[in-house]
């Protein structure tokens, strides 16, 4: 059965779409069958992987208001070698037509029922904020990756993301755990920046993945090309760190089933 991470932050601005997109091809290269949905309105991470959210035959609408089978709404065409359930602004009324279904917390869980066992991952790109989207990102998933900036903002926001984690764990999802906290846009040139980073690790021990994202003109680059930045320029430092990462959640997915 293929694992679901729900990519997440309340405080935008600190790479979640960008880790999405990456990770996401970074997984596809080396082999595994990897979904990226795209559950933020925006839209950006399906821009990002070569699909033009204005021009799609089906968004995560079909699959949660319409509730259309997955494999009928799945993009199989990617810049990022990956599937991909895409969003755009219809997105939006989704959420609003979603208050009036019944058990509409779990629709996206159970849409993704038919074909979870077909992926090794499935990453689910957050909006940056709580809303029942994100609600059905966390009912859906087994774990939650948190991409930050190591400032103090960063880390205030952090404290109450694990706060809003473990209430819907309780409701919604009690298996929920988090996956990692990963250190994106990091200069180590930046004393805060090395404060912060050694309070997460000091507080999260393990839970801080030892990749950490540098601050990469071609990571912000790459998603006005329609691709994420290994294809954009697989030398750059962001892709290659973006393939550590995914390294690392490979082995410790492989930990866990041995366990």
């Amino acid at each position: 059965m293929g694992k679901v991470i729900a990519i997440a932050n309340q405080k935008g601005g600190v790479g979640k779409t960008t880790t999405a997109v990456n990770l996401a091809a970074s997984m596809a290269a080396t082999r595994r069958k990897v979904l990226l949905i795209d559950l933020d309105p925006q839209g950006n991470a399906t821009m990002g992987s070569g699909v033009d959210k204005y021009d799609v035959p089906a968004t995560v609408y079909d699959l949660l208001v319409d509730e259309k089978p997955a494999a009928n709404v799945i993009q199989t065409e990617t810049s990022g070698k990956y599937h991909l359930l895409a969003a755009n602004g219809d997105v939006t009324a989704a959420e609003i037509k979603l208050m009036e279904v019944f058990a509409r917390e779990t629709r996206l869980r159970r849409a993704l029922e038919p074909v979870r066992d077909y992926y090794d991952f499935i990453f689910i790109d957050c909006p940056p904020s709580l809303n029942l989207l994100t609600v059905n990102a966390m009912a859906a998933a087994d774990s939650v990756l948190v991409p930050m900036q190591c400032e103090y903002y960063a880390l205030e926001g952090l404290t109450a993301l694990m706060d809003t984690i473990e209430q819907l764990a309780s409701f919604v999802n009690p298996n929920l755990a988090i996956e990692g906290i990963l250190r994106t846009m990091y200069d180590p040139r930046n004393r805060l920046a090395n404060d912060v980073s050694e309070q997460l690790k000091n507080h999260f021990g393990d839970k801080v993945y030892r990749t950490v994202i540098p601050r990469n003109v071609r990571l912000a680059e790459a998603p006005s090309f329609g691709a994420p930045a290994m294809y954009y320029d697989k030398s750059s430092s962001g892709s290659k760190a973006y393939l550590a990462l995914a390294g690392e959640v490979i082995r410790r997915a492989e930990t866990a089933t041995t366990a």
